[in-house]
C-alpha cells in the first residue's frame, strides 16, 4: 500500500530532474503546450486558448503553463497508482507490519485508520513539496511562472547530467505520454470497481487469469 508512495521518494529522481537551461516566464508562454506531436499543439477542443477568450472574467481560465504542470502532476501519480495497485494485487508485495486491506480501493482509509501517524507523514511530505513546487517560482495559472513545467530541480541522483539536451527532451515527452496512458488506466480500474462491466478487458484478463491457476 506504501509502495507508491515511498516510490516517489526514491524511485522518481528523473522526472523531477532540472531542465538544461533556464527559461523566463515570457519564453515559457510562448512554448508548445503539446510539443511531442511533430512540433504542432495537439489541443482540438482549444482548452490551451480558453486564457485567451475575451470578455471573461480575469484570471477565469488557467495558462498553458498551469495545464502542462497539473498534467505532469497527475501523470506522476497515476504512474505510481498503477505500480502500486499491481504491485500490492498482483504480486502480492507488502511492506513488513504495513497494513493490508482486503482491496486496493479501500487501501487508503485502512492506512489512515490503522497507520496515522505513516500516513500524515506521507501527507505532509507532499503538502511541502507541492508548495515549494509553486511558491517561489510565481503564479503559473496566469502564466507568470519562471520554472519549466514538472521541473521540481530535484536531481540527487545525477541521472540527467550525462544527457544531452535532445534525450533529455525525449525522456520529458515520454513521461507525458506514460502519464497519460497511466491516467487512463487508473480511470478504467476505477470504474471497473464502481460498474461491473464497464472494462470489458478487465474481465477478459481476470477470466485469462482465473483458467491459467
Amino acid at each position: 500500500m506504501k509502495l507508491p508512495l515511498f516510490a516517489a521518494l526514491f524511485g522518481s529522481a528523473a522526472a523531477f530532474a532540472p531542465a538544461p537551461a533556464a527559461k523566463t516566464a515570457s519564453s515559457l508562454s510562448e512554448t508548445a503546450y503539446n510539443p511531442e506531436f511533430n512540433g504542432e499543439d495537439f489541443d482540438p477542443m482549444g482548452f490551451a486558448k480558453m486564457h485567451e477568450i475575451k470578455g471573461a472574467f480575469p484570471n477565469m481560465f488557467p495558462h498553458p503553463q498551469f495545464l502542462e504542470e497539473a498534467e505532469i502532476k497527475h501523470g506522476r501519480m497515476a504512474m505510481l497508482g498503477w505500480t502500486g495497485v499491481w504491485a500490492t494485487e498482483g504480486l502480492g508485495w507488502h511492506f513488513p507490519g504495513a497494513p493490508v486491506a482486503d482491496d486496493w480501493s479501500t487501501a487508503l482509509p485502512v492506512w489512515a485508520r490503522e497507520d496515522p501517524g505513516g500516513f500524515g507523514l506521507i501527507l505532509a511530505f507532499i503538502m511541502i513539496a507541492e508548495g515549494e513546487g509553486v511558491s517561489h517560482a510565481g503564479d503559473n495559472f496566469r502564466g507568470k511562472s519562471k520554472k519549466i513545467p514538472g521541473d521540481m530541480g530535484f536531481d540527487w541522483m545525477g541521472m540527467t547530467k550525462s544527457l544531452s539536451e535532445e534525450k533529455q527532451a525525449r525522456y520529458k515527452t515520454v513521461e507525458k505520454k506514460n502519464g497519460r496512458a497511466a491516467m487512463i488506466a487508473m480511470a478504467s480500474l476505477m470504474a471497473m470497481k464502481s460498474i461491473p462491466g464497464s472494462v470489458p478487458i478487465m474481465d477478459v484478463i481476470k477470466v485469462t487469469a482465473v483458467g491459467a491457476h
